[in-house]
């Protein structure tokens, strides 16, 4: 059974699904996910581990602090750390989706004594995602979306006719398939209907730089991250949808140089939403990378 409850941690309040007790695996959603995308995986994993996935700062039944600055990469690592360590954890396994990757990535650069392994699902290592937004014009093109979010009319538009708009935008295709059911419609109208949500979920584009995308002469005039950034050093499972229309595959490319202990599991007729179009699968790839020494 999945339960709830809430931690106070990092100077905010973080509500969190859980199931199961044992060793510690924590599941971070992206935008415009909340803690249901892995609901699926509380289920699975809570057979034998303590299965945990936070509603992210901003989102759902979490604070949602105003300041755009608040959703910087150092909160947002903080807010997972001590959530680790209010439950009681030192040592653990980070799954992560989207903008929980960026989350996850960066957390592995600079807290890799607190993971067990990593496994990121369609979220591009920071590195190669700049990389690709300054050297490809497709890249480019697909990430056109983020100039919205990042506008001050993100959230009218978004939240126009009950949500509409925001709903075809991202889950379309699979609304149309039937992955999606209306119980998780509505739930995410649910979600993001809450208080300051919807900004809170927006601030992460906000609070991020995306400088190739507003003018890309003047980002390539700066240093690209390249070497600035730590090696990841903990063993690295990457599961990747290719049909995901927002982060092309080009993002894959030369990994392996930032995350020298990597496994890339690739699903072809996946696309962005993996997690919930294929969760068994998902669900088999983590249970073979946990078993490896």
């Amino acid at each position: 059974m999945i339960e709830h409850a809430y931690a106070d941690v990092n100077g905010v309040r973080l509500h969190y699904a859980f199931c199961g007790g044992g060793p510690l695996i924590m599941f971070l959603h992206g935008f415009p996910e909340y803690w249901d995308m892995w609901k699926g995986q509380l289920k699975e994993f809570g057979k034998d581990h303590m299965a945990v996935a936070p509603d992210m700062r901003g989102y759902n039944l979490s604070s949602k602090p105003q300041e755009v600055s608040q959703y910087k990469q150092k909160y947002l690592m903080e807010d997972i750390r001590q959530l680790a360590e209010s439950l009681g954890y030192k040592k653990f396994t980070l799954v992560a989706h989207d903008w929980g990757g960026a989350v996850a990535w960066t957390f592995a650069m600079f807290y890799p004594q607190y993971l067990e392994k990593l496994i990121i699902v369609n979220s591009p290592h920071p590195v190669t995602f700049e990389r690709e937004l300054r050297d490809n014009p497709g890249q480019r093109k697909a990430s056109s979306y983020m100039l919205l979010f990042r506008s001050p009319e993100a959230e009218k538009k978004l939240s126009e006719n009950n949500y509409s708009w925001l709903l075809n935008m991202a889950f379309g295709d699979i609304i149309k398939s039937g992955v999606l059911k209306e119980e998780d419609i509505q739930g995410y109208i649910n979600a993001w209907s809450q208080l300051g949500a919807l900004t809170g979920g927006l601030n992460y584009y906000r609070a991020t730089n995306v400088a190739a995308l507003e003018n890309l002469e003047e980002a390539l005039k700066r240093p690209a991250l390249g070497e600035s950034l730590p090696v990841i050093t903990v063993p690295t499972l990457v599961i990747w949808g290719e049909k995901d229309k927002a982060l092309l595959i080009g993002c894959m490319g030369g990994l392996e140089k930032y995350v020298p202990n990597l496994s890339v599991e690739r699903i072809p007729d996946a696309s962005h939403w993996v997690v919930r179009e294929k969760p068994g699968q998902v669900n088999l790839l983590i249970r073979e990378f946990l078993k490896r020494k």
